[in-house]
């Protein structure tokens, strides 16, 4: 596959996902400090780095939930920082998220958590929205009946897959996984890493992953990419993480205490 798809425009190659000199602060703490990243169209990319990096700021700038400060954010070439609010709204619809602990509604029961986003934007009927909330189920290994019940009654792994369900269910351009194997244990996180390459092979889609887990970054990833205080250090394919010959790279993903990156500990 191409790494970009071409522009027949411009002649130029287009990448799905573009950031260009992303900066974020909160007070005087500089988060996000010109992040550059692209991301190829139908690929899967793995973004790594230690707790505080800026990676769950880098995802939330472009789902909308964090208003960047400088930079730009181009979905199929059109940045969506100049976009009115109604177009930004339109072309975000096309993503979907995992979030880090499922952020399932206990208020719900299983299918609509699973529908929550069609029936949000009203593109079905509620009959059809759990139709479609089943048959989705059905895809990441749950059966229908789980749609019946609340989201405490599911164990760790089931409410992952539930999330992922929802992630998938309206099948966006455009999937973010945050720290999809976050406890589970070795079995079930190997599960859901097969279901979201599953996911993401059956859509087309072009996804975003940021983790912790080395093991599940190389199952999922095609490229990969770390960031550190706010900059990308690295990028290149997902299977030379262990062996990317970068100093940082290799102390992160070998868990080394000695290195270039110095842990801030308080005095």
């Amino acid at each position: 596959m191409s790494a970009f798809q071409q522009n027949p425009a411009t002649g130029t190659m287009t990448p799905k996902i573009r950031i260009r000199g992303l900066s974020k602060s909160f007070g005087a703490k500089l988060v996000l400090d010109g992040v550059d990243l692209d991301v190829a169209p139908g690929t899967s990319m793995v973004v790594i780095g230690g707790s505080g990096s800026g990676k769950s700021v880098l995802l939330k700038c472009v789902l909308g939930l964090i208003e960047p400060d400088a930079g730009t954010i181009e979905i199929d070439g059109k940045n969506l920082l100049a976009m009115d609010r109604s177009d930004r709204e339109a072309t975000r619809a096309h993503i979907g998220m995992l979030f880090q602990n499922g952020a399932l509604f206990d208020s719900l029961p299983v299918w609509e958590n699973v529908a929550f986003g069609l029936l949000a934007q009203k593109l079905v009927t509620r009959d059809e929205a759990k139709d479609r909330a089943i048959g989705v189920l059905g895809q990441v290994g749950l059966a229908g009946s789980v749609g019946d019940l609340w989201p405490a009654e599911l164990s760790g792994g089931m409410q992952k897959r539930v999330a992922l369900a929802r992630a998938i269910a309206a099948q966006p351009d455009i999937l973010f996984f945050d720290e999809p194997t976050t406890g589970l244990d070795p079995i079930m996180g190997a599960v859901i890493d097969g279901l979201i390459v599953d996911c993401v092979k059956r859509l087309g889609s072009t996804a975003v992953a940021i983790t912790h887990d080395m093991i599940s970054a190389a199952r999922i990833g095609d490229q990969a990419a770390m960031i550190h205080k706010g900059k990308i250090v690295w990028q290149g394919p997902a299977k030379s993480l262990m062996t990317s010959g970068n100093d940082m790279v290799d102390q992160f993903t070998h868990g080394r205490r000695e290195g270039p990156i110095q842990m801030e500990l308080r005095k």
